[in-house]
């Protein structure tokens, strides 16, 4: 059973213009939709054991991609960019990746 902390906060985005904002403590993470700034500050800080400065939130669309003649929409979703704090330690899940 998931903690509500991992209800909140739902995947990484692994992304070239996600991973250049390591340097500067940030980092990207998909997250439920009716998540606030708050709820995703507190489950970041509750998973992870790092203190959170500010969240940046995007709600990003479904987009029509089509299969033939038949069309749809993909699943919109929301994304949240996790500033850290300047004393606080990164992420180790994407510091192994840079």
């Amino acid at each position: 059973m998931k903690t509500p902390a991992q209800n909140i906060v739902l995947a990484p985005v692994i992304t070239e213009a996600s991973m250049a904002g390591i340097q500067m403590k940030k980092y990207t993470f998909k997250v439920a939709k009716e998540a606030t700034k708050v709820d995703i500050a507190r489950a970041v800080e509750e998973l992870f054991g790092v203190k959170v400065a500010k969240v940046n939130t995007i709600h990003v669309r479904g987009r029509y991609r089509r299969q033939g003649m038949h069309g749809g929409y993909t699943a919109s979703g929301k994304k949240a960019i996790v500033t850290l704090k300047e004393g606080s330690k990164g992420i180790e899940f994407f510091e192994s990746m840079v």
